[in-house]
C-alpha cells in the first residue's frame, strides 16, 4: 500500500528536514511539507494531501501533533480517510488505523473525547440549575434590555463564531470554489465538493454559497466568483466535472476519477451508473480540445 508522508513545522524558521528524513524511513514514497501553524486547520497542502489520497493509501506522520493539534481535528481527518478507503500511521504514537491495535486506540480516544464532552455538558446544566435557585437569571442585561450595543455586540460575535467555524472546513470547499467558479454551476461545485467527504461533513447548495458569501465580504474570496454561471451545451457539462476533478488533483488516476464520479451519483454519457477509465479518458480528451484544462 502506497505510504504518503505530511511533514509540519510551524515558521518559516523551523525546517521539517528531520521530519522527512523519518519519514522517509519509514517508506513513504511522496512527502508533502508544510509551514502552517497546528492550531489552523485552513492549511493548503494537508487539503492537497487528503484529495489526493485515495483507497488502500496510507497517511504518516512522525507524531500526532504534526497532524492535528486538537482529538477533534484528527478524528475529523481520520474519518475524511476511512470516507475514502485510507488509512492513517503515527511514527511515533500507537496508532496504525491499518491494524487492529491501531483501530481500538483510536476507539479509545473517540470514547475518551465523547466522555469530556458529556461532562462539560453535565457541569453546565448543574451550574446553570445552581444559578437559578439562588434568583440568578442567566444572560446579558444589556440584551435583555435590547441595548443597541449590547446587541451589536452579539452580531460581530456570531459571525466570528461563524467565520471560525467556516476556517476549520476551509481545505474542504474553498480551493474548489475558487477554481470552479463561476464556469460550473452552484449545484456542480457542490456534487464535486461533496465527492470525497463523509455523509456527516457535506455541504447544501445554500449553506455553501452562505459561506462563500461571508468569505467574498472579508476578501477571502474574488467577488467573481458569486457571478451568474455561464450556459454551458449539455454535451459539454461531463468534461467539464472531469477536468475540475483533475484540475483539483493533477496525479489523480483515472480509476480514482471514476470513484469520485460514482460517489458523485453523477451517470455516464449512456446513462450508466458506473464509470469505466475508458470513459474517464473519452472525457478529458474532449475537456482538452475544450480547452477546459489547463
Amino acid at each position: 500500500m502506497p505510504l504518503i508522508g505530511y511533514a509540519r513545522v510551524s515558521t518559516e524558521d523551523q525546517t521539517p528536514l528531520p521530519q522527512s528524513q523519518a519519514l522517509k524511513s519509514a517508506g513513504c514514497a511522496e512527502i508533502y511539507e508544510e509551514h502552517a501553524s497546528g492550531s489552523n486547520r485552513a492549511r493548503p497542502v494537508l487539503g492537497r494531501v487528503l484529495e489526493r489520497i485515495g483507497k488502500g493509501d496510507t497517511l504518516v506522520v512522525v507524531r500526532i501533533d504534526r497532524l492535528a493539534r486538537s482529538l477533534s481535528h484528527l478524528l475529523e481527518v481520520i474519518e475524511r480517510l476511512e470516507a475514502k478507503g485510507a488509512f492513517f500511521r503515527s511514527i511515533q504514537d500507537p496508532i496504525d488505523t491499518g491494524s487492529p491495535q491501531g483501530k481500538f486506540t483510536l476507539q479509545v480516544l473517540g470514547a475518551a473525547a465523547e466522555f469530556e464532552r458529556a461532562l462539560i455538558r453535565e457541569r453546565t446544566k448543574a451550574g446553570l440549575a445552581s444559578a437559578r435557585t439562588k434568583g440568578r437569571v442567566g444572560g446579558n442585561p444589556g440584551l435583555r434590555a435590547k441595548d443597541p450595543a449590547a446587541l451589536r455586540k452579539l452580531q460581530l460575535a456570531r459571525q466570528d463564531g461563524y467565520m471560525e467555524r467556516l476556517n476549520e472546513t476551509a481545505q474542504d470547499w474553498v480551493l474548489h470554489v475558487r477554481r470552479l467558479r463561476p464556469d460550473l454551476a452552484w449545484e456542480d461545485v457542490v456534487r464535486i465538493i461533496n465527492g470525497p467527504l463523509p455523509e456527516a461533513r457535506r455541504w447544501t447548495q445554500s449553506r455553501l454559497l452562505r459561506a462563500v458569501k461571508a468569505y467574498v465580504r472579508d476578501g477571502f474570496l474574488p467577488t467573481e466568483v458569486l457571478a451568474r454561471a455561464g450556459r454551458r451545451e449539455t454535451d459539454d457539462r461531463l468534461p467539464a466535472i472531469v477536468s475540475a476533478i483533475k484540475g483539483a488533483d493533477p496525479d489523480i488516476t483515472l480509476q480514482a476519477i471514476c470513484t469520485r464520479l460514482e460517489s458523485m451519483r453523477e451517470r455516464t454519457p449512456r446513462g450508466r451508473t458506473s464509470w469505466q477509465p475508458s470513459s474517464v479518458k473519452m472525457l478529458l480528451e474532449r475537456a482538452e480540445r475544450l480547452g477546459l484544462l489547463e
